[in-house]
């Protein structure tokens, strides 16, 4: 494939770079000087500012390629998942916000403990710190995924190197410096995702209503069944559902989005940049999806990019299987296999690369790898925090000195960002899209820590007992839901497959640890 990556597309980009780290290096004095200006800024800065923060955390690199690979896969039923935002929003406001900005912990999971022990603190914790491993091994593959197209460099080579970068600029940077570079590279994704839609519409060879004519005859704008009684399928009810759980654990406690709160000056400023988040993030999702749905259309209309792209992931997959002579003929051989699923998450970068004029091509790259360190930043902030607050202060030394606990979070910040980076280098063998395993292991990690805080929430008569019986009958069906459609799951229990779709796992996990708790508490 022939790239154009040009000396400005160069300067695009190393400038780019250099701005993000002269800013986390201008807010180092700042941030190193306690750990609560490395944790919550003062608690001080506007709503406005963290608002576009919780936008940029949501428009990761998962958004930028996995939504339009999706979309020219499949079609706009993950798109259901975005409506549920509004409601999740709804909840957290009203609830969760004004919970945060009474007390003075920074770690959000200090309330599960006062309500129901430490164990719940530490469990909450333990799955959360897990959780952004996940989150940032996902996120980090998907930034690599364009330089290894364009260039054609070892994807695990640039995973460690951008792992590195992004490590220390979480590092010296800080909350209040995460904060503002996620305002500034909110801009910068939502202007490279303009410039990029206007130029596959303007590739069209009928202009740009060929796209509308080319994916109604492929169904790409369906939102997916109507059927409500199909438990197995993703249908619009089940991406809606698993919206508004997901979400609601995004928006109600996720440590990240907590800090955010808790950054705010006020809790008017904190609820006004919930809403803020969510009014830029709904219709910039629809706006992602578009741009894959544009992008089928512009291949079906140029088959040998098609074909190119093929021949990349071909390519990539013959490398990472150990061929030590990838020929021509091995090559054809693996791309007549690929599916749209298997090649959906290397079509914009391929594009990206090919299609877009000197310059632009650069400043995608960089919205992209914004994306990607707006949010492994703040994961590496959050789960360094959590190390802090929830282990090393709770049961090593709960007097210890801001200095020690300066040590602790930096400590943290690089040990987590190097989990992150393996995690990366293991989802290199990738097959499905991008966006199913995150959601997959978004929903099981994720699942526990919702339904134990909904517990604590909506069942007041629940105490200590309840919630563990409750928790580990829960999730006892979660890791039913999960494993047992996989090949992990034993053939002598064959017969008692889970009929649910992998979506309703979040769901019903944190549904069944509600009612069984409040069950128990009622018979006790």
């Amino acid at each position: 494939m022939s790239t154009h990556f040009t000396t400005l597309d160069w300067c695009v980009l190393v400038g780019y770079f250099v701005a993000v780290i002269g800013l986390g290096l201008y807010f180092w004095r700042r941030s190193s000087s306690s750990s609560e200006e490395f944790t919550a800024g003062g608690r001080s800065l506007p709503g406005w500012l963290c608002g576009l923060s919780i936008f940029a955390t949501y428009l990761s690199s998962i958004s930028y390629l996995a939504l339009p690979g999706k979309a020219f896969a499949d079609n706009w039923n993950p798109f259901m998942f975005s409506l549920g935002l509004p409601l999740a929003a709804l909840v957290a406001v009203l609830y969760f916000v004004p919970m945060y900005r009474l007390g003075k912990d920074v770690s959000a999971y200090a309330l599960l403990e006062r309500r129901f022990g430490v164990w719940a603190r530490i469990y909450a914790s333990s799955f959360y710190l897990l959780y952004q491993i996940a989150r940032i091994g996902v996120v980090m593959y998907l930034m690599a995924l364009p330089m290894a197209v364009i260039f054609g460099w070892d994807i695990r080579i640039i995973i460690v190197v951008t792992g590195v970068a992004v490590t220390v600029y979480a590092f010296v940077g800080g909350i209040v410096a995460v904060i503002w570079a996620d305002a500034i590279q909110a801009i910068v994704l939502m202007t490279g995702a303009g410039v990029a839609l206007f130029v596959i519409l303007q590739g069209m060879p009928h202009g740009a209503s060929q796209v509308l004519e080319i994916a109604e005859q492929g169904d790409k704008f369906s939102l997916g069944s109507y059927e409500w009684r199909n438990v197995s399928k993703p249908t619009v009810w089940i991406l809606l559902a698993f919206g508004f759980f997901e979400n609601l654990k995004n928006f109600g406690i996720d440590q990240s989005y907590i800090q955010r709160y808790i950054a705010s000056k006020s809790e008017s400023q904190a609820r006004r940049g919930v809403w803020l988040s969510v009014i830029l993030y709904v219709p910039v999702s629809a706006l992602f999806f578009f741009i894959g749905t544009s992008l089928y259309a512009f291949y079906q209309t140029h088959p040998g990019d098609v074909a190119e792209v093929r021949e990349i992931v071909a390519r990539q997959r013959l490398m990472q299987a150990g061929e030590g002579s990838i020929t021509p003929e091995k090559i054809a051989s693996v791309s007549a296999t690929l599916t749209d699923t298997d090649i959906g998450d290397r079509v914009f970068p391929h594009f990206i690369a090919k299609h877009l004029p000197p310059g632009v091509t650069g400043l995608l790259v960089a919205a992209i790898f914004a994306a990607a360190m707006s949010t492994v930043s703040t994961s590496l902030n959050s789960s360094a925090t959590l190390l802090m607050s929830d282990f090393y202060q709770r049961f090593v030394s709960p007097q210890a000195e801001d200095k020690r606990l300066m040590q602790v979070l930096y400590l943290g910040t690089v040990v987590w960002g190097i989990l992150g980076t393996a995690m990366a280098i293991w989802l290199v063998r990738l097959t499905d899209s991008a966006l199913d395993v995150w959601w997959s292991l978004s929903s099981v990690l994720g699942s526990g820590l919702l339904g134990l805080f909904l517990l604590g929430m909506l069942c007041r008569t629940a105490r200590n007992r309840e919630a563990i019986i409750a928790v580990s009958l829960g999730s006892i069906v979660i890791g039913w839901m999960a494993l047992s459609p996989t090949s992990l799951w034993p053939e002598s229990l064959a017969g008692i497959v889970s009929p649910f779709h992998n979506n309703l796992v979040i769901v019903v996990g944190c549904i069944v640890i509600v009612m069984i708790g409040d069950l128990v508490a009622k018979r006790v």
